[in-house]
């Protein structure tokens, strides 16, 4: 599969004012400060607020994501695809980008698959993913031409029944839930009971089904884990899905075209977290590239990433409301929380709630001492809380409060209509 061409405009230079890390990863460090003001796209973080007209708001820096893509696909050995799977952001101006940076792009629904579409993505290189698919998304992938991984039996005779009615292939791939999990994910997919693809015992069955059915079979897709900053966990759970898949391929009835093993590959949120040994696991797929060539000739492994591609690129901006003193403990009171960053308020599957990298927009002034706050929300909940007892200089009613790693599993995962607050803004800048 070829690199699709990019949507309209040429990706944009690095700009010279605002250095980045050698592995071009945008972490806080990435957002410089200039004049005692935090920057992104060459621009004070002021500005870009007048410029939106409101807080709340995200953005995400689109040279920092252009630089991260482009130098992962670099790395990449050759027969590796790279893909976005875009419910780590589904922002259509995004998207858009994307669909010109990737090889592919996995969507989780229909209202995904449109967004994708509409952005310009080829339906040959979208792959549609979920355990709950409704009859008529069934159909729409296949009146689109796009790759429809199977979860269940039950989809089937639908996706024949579909491919008959329209007169077009029912392209399909079987996700595949292992054996094995990937340790120490944040969220696991695979290993014991789930609703995530086919168990790998009952996958030669549904591939003679598949056979007798007609449907277009391509590939497998596994996927173990997500948000792992252990590479050699990631590296041994990509060996073994790629074994398992070589097993599987016997039963096929068709030569697998294309082989995901997922992604899963994890950013640093938290203090004394490591970023990941990214060498290592390309290494690693080097190594399952070599293999396919000759064990699996013709297929193309995918890499299915999405938080790895733009957490790191993304900040959320909320405004000071009032600064409150309650038996000692101060507290930020901003207009943004958890019904627009579920994920920076520790509700989106943290075991135990820890602080997303949080700072003020602003230097402290002279002489000004940092003091221990929290930052909270405007929600009547004590869960509307964005960082807990953090050092940051004293900040007063309309200063910016912005929280880092925040281009992955923002606004669209988050409750943005709970108690009626206003929706929050995105920008790519």
């Amino acid at each position: 599969m070829t690199t699709q061409t990019p949507l309209g405009a040429t990706p944009p230079a690095a700009p010279t004012s605002a250095p980045r890390q050698a592995d071009h990863r945008a972490r806080p460090s990435s957002f410089p400060r200039v004049n005692g003001q935090v920057h992104i796209g060459g621009q004070p973080l002021q500005r870009l607020a007048a410029r939106v007209g409101s807080t709340p708001f995200y953005a995400l820096d689109r040279t920092c994501l252009h630089q991260h893509v482009a130098g992962l696909r670099a790395r990449l050995p050759a027969g590796v695809l790279l893909h976005y799977a875009m419910k780590a952001n589904p922002m259509p101006a995004l998207v858009g980008l994307m669909a010109g940076w990737v090889d592919g792009i996995d969507v989780a629904s229909a209202g995904e698959l449109q967004v994708a579409l509409d952005a310009g993505a080829a339906p040959a290189h979208i792959s549609f993913a979920g355990p709950g698919k409704r009859e008529a998304e069934l159909r729409q992938a296949v009146a689109a031409g796009v790759l429809l991984n199977i979860e269940s039996e039950r989809e089937v005779p639908l996706l024949a029944a579909a491919q008959q009615q329209l007169g077009l292939p029912a392209r399909v791939a079987v996700r595949v839930n292992p054996p094995f999990e990937l340790k120490g994910s944040g969220m696991r997919m695979g290993g014991g009971g789930r609703p995530f693809g086919v168990d790998a015992e009952r996958v030669p069955a549904l591939l003679a089904e598949i056979g007798r059915q007609g449907l277009a079979f391509e590939g497998f897709h596994l996927y173990a884990g997500s948000q792992n900053l252990n590479a050699a966990a990631l590296v041994e759970a990509q060996r073994a899905c790629f074994d398992l898949a070589l097993t599987l391929a016997a039963s096929a009835p068709a030569p697998v075209r294309s082989l995901n093993v997922g992604g899963g590959w994890g950013v640093p949120y938290f203090p004394g977290e490591q970023p990941l040994d990214e060498a290592a696991v390309i290494a690693g797929l080097a190594n399952l590239a070599q293999r396919a060539a000759t064990e699996l000739p013709g297929a193309a492994l995918v890499v299915e990433l999405g938080r790895y591609l733009v957490a790191e690129a993304g900040i959320y901006v909320a405004r000071v409301l009032d600064r409150k003193v309650s038996r000692g403990q101060v507290f930020l009171v901003t207009d943004g929380g958890l019904h627009q960053h579920l994920a920076a308020s520790g509700n989106f599957g943290q075991v135990f709630r820890r602080n997303y990298p949080v700072a003020l927009a602003r230097d402290a002034a002279a002489g000004e001492a940092l003091e221990t706050v929290s930052v909270v929300g405007p929600l009547c909940t004590p869960l509307d809380r964005l960082a807990d007892s953090v050092d940051l200089p004293p900040a007063q009613p309309g200063d910016l409060v912005v929280v880092f790693q925040s281009g992955a599993y923002g606004a669209s995962a988050s409750p943005q209509d709970f108690l009626g607050h206003p929706h929050c803004a995105q920008v790519l800048v």
